[in-house]
């Protein structure tokens, strides 16, 4: 029999009380003493163990019978297959061992699907895939809408397809046979792959743009406008580069924090918390260094039973937390004030302000992770979802910095509602890595529209010292990404300018002089910046409007900017330059425009202008 939620919870229940004494069990009520809780768990302890993570998490064993396995995986599949903006969440367990052939794990809508071992290895399943087959008939093969959903920390034996495009994750992963990016072919606008060993080839075939690091693979195959590579095992990526091939590779990841990841063990379920590499290349998991977290020391939230009163109770009296699948609607914001707290949603738990409030704000305080949520914006407009710190000179430093991986930010699509924001994020800390950002207005679905939708800017960092890895931040109504901390870097960028501006008067910047918002913006008083891998492109749909520069920069020594490329994907034209008053225009579908090297750009207009003069 299939050992789902309930009565597997009881059972590794069971293991964890005889394997420590009748050690704390995890529950909600932080407050009650170990007696209380070693009383209640022998009087009820199936009770309490079986609502460890809640509804809509399956835990699977390698002794649990594959057919039924398979059949609930299917069930839950068939459900999130078109599930595009559906409000059921779900994390797949899988407990480490090798599990049957029988078993093909189809991955859908917020579907967060994670092996439980200390190593990938330790987890082994026979096929893994995502196809896109859903959006326009089985054979469209269109990914470009496959968003939200994630795999983690497994082995599969098999070649795998993982078509997908934004606010998705491939992570910490063994494939023992190729990985597609891509269905036959099919569009495709992904994507993130990370800290993953890949033994044959890889195929990003169709993808418009990819970001990979710390990974290593057999073979890279494909490109398209903007392919990025960071970290990557000497001698794995591709040679070519820009303006032959589409290709950005930088040889060394600066500094990074891999993603917190669940885990269980002998001991029972924890936290394991991968520790901070500097100049890195390949993957973290063959050092393992970092330190587990008891499930004891996080409060566990779940939909439809905590409030943001109940969860910043339980941060103050110090515990980590964890979002189980769900949608948690805040009428104040969560508070995240103490160093080195962990917070870990799974299954795309969602955040969703109900009073125009901020969803999170996360103090300026060393070594906190924010990791695996979905932002989504409500029907009250608030100032931003997510604020992380609040004086942008602080003393924190990247020897124990502030992490933000995996989030995802939205405004609009998932119901028919007026939806509003001044921004989805504001970084005001110094000396943040974030790794793997979608910040989304949503450009179809319900409630989209200019007037409907509202927010004017995507992600604003104020904060010195920044480093994002993988930044995508598209549709916002004005600047997509505004950036006035110093010293900021970014490894791959991703956007595309809003489709629905009404007409050009609604959309210029500077005061009505400019034509357009730059979608990458840094202010003018930052001297120094750097950026590998920027794509930026436009579809104007509703009228004929021009972008007069895809990215806005000072013009300045300190940019050290490098392979920035427009594109014009249809409609009407266009962008005029690709940085500042540098670059072809993109006036014509399909055209890419690109500055390989905004210095040396720079250098030879000066040159030719005092040639001419």
């Amino acid at each position: 029999m299939v050992l789902k939620r309930k009565k597997l919870a009881l059972l590794i229940g069971v293991t964890i009380l005889l394997l420590s004494g009748c050690r704390k069990a995890q529950t909600n009520a932080v407050e009650e003493t170990e007696a209380n809780m070693s009383e209640e768990t022998t009087e009820s302890g199936e009770a309490e163990m079986e609502n460890i993570f809640g509804e809509n998490v399956y835990v699977f064993t390698p002794q649990d019978d594959p057919i039924e396995v398979n059949d609930e995986l299917r069930r839950i599949f068939v459900k999130q297959e078109t599930a595009q903006f559906d409000e059921r969440r779900y994390a797949i367990m899988f407990t480490p061992g090798e599990y049957s052939e029988d078993i093909k794990v189809q991955v859908g809508f917020y579907m967060d699907v994670m092996g439980l071992g200390m190593l990938p290895t330790d987890t082994k399943l026979d096929n893994l895939n995502c196809s896109a087959t859903w959006l326009g008939g089985a054979d469209n093969h269109n990914a470009t809408c496959n968003f939200w959903r994630g795999v983690s920390n497994l082995e599969v034996e098999n070649n795998v397809m993982w078509a997908v495009s934004q606010a998705t994750f491939m992570r910490r992963m063994q494939i023992n046979g190729n990985l597609a990016l891509h269905d036959n072919f099919g569009w495709a606008s992904g994507g993130f792959l990370a800290d993953s060993v890949v033994d044959g080839v890889v195929d990003s075939g169709s993808q418009q743009q990819w970001l990979s690091r710390n990974c290593t693979w057999k073979m890279w195959v494909n490109e398209n406008w903007n392919i990025v590579f960071l970290g990557i095992e000497d001698g794995k990526a591709p040679s070519s580069t820009w303006p032959a091939a589409a290709y950005t590779s930088v040889d060394k990841t600066p500094a990074i924090k891999e993603k917190p990841y669940l885990v269980y063990t002998d001991d029972g379920y924890g936290v394991y918390v991968p520790a901070m590499r500097t100049e890195s290349q390949n993957v973290s998991w063959k050092e393992n260094n970092g330190v587990l977290l008891p499930i004891d020391s996080f409060y566990i939230a779940k939909e439809g039973q905590d409030t943001a009163a109940s969860i910043n109770e339980a941060l103050a009296l110090g515990k980590n937390l964890l979002f189980t699948p769900g949608i948690y609607k805040l009428d104040e914001a969560i508070r995240v004030e103490n160093p080195n707290t962990i917070v870990l949603g799974i299954g795309y738990a969602t955040l969703r302000p109900t009073n125009g409030n901020i969803c999170m704000e996360v103090a300026d305080q060393k070594g906190i992770e924010i990791a695996g949520l979905l932002f989504d914006a409500g029907e009250e407009n608030s100032e931003t979802l997510l604020k992380v710190g609040d004086d942008p000179k602080s003393a924190n430093s990247m020897e124990n910095p502030i992490l933000l991986a995996d989030l995802f930010f939205r405004v609009g699509g998932a119901k028919a509602a007026v939806t509003s924001v001044d921004s989805c994020v504001v970084i005001n800390a110094n000396s943040v890595i974030g790794d793997n950002f979608w910040v989304w207005r949503a450009d179809h679905g319900d409630g989209v529209g200019w007037n409907v939708n509202i927010a004017p800017n995507g992600i604003i960092i104020n904060g010195d010292d920044v480093t994002i890895y993988a930044l995508m931040v598209e549709h916002f109504q004005e600047y997509q990404t505004v950036w006035n901390g110093e010293n900021g870097s970014v490894y791959f960028y991703q956007s595309e300018l809003p489709y629905d501006v009404p007409k050009q008067a609604d959309w210029c910047s500077h005061d009505g002089e400019m034509h357009g918002y730059a979608s990458y913006y840094v202010a003018d008083d930052v001297t120094t910046h750097t950026a590998y891998g920027i794509g930026i492109y436009s579809y104007n749909r509703d009228a004929i409007v021009e972008e007069y520069c895809a990215m806005e920069v000072p013009d300045v020594d300190g940019m050290d900017l490098h392979n920035v490329c427009d594109v014009m994907i249809t409609g009407n034209p266009g962008i005029t330059h690709v940085i500042n008053d540098y670059g072809e225009p993109a006036y014509t579908s399909g055209t890419r425009s690109i500055i390989t090297d905004f210095q040396k750009k720079r250098a030879e207009e000066k040159r030719q202008l005092a040639e001419f003069e």
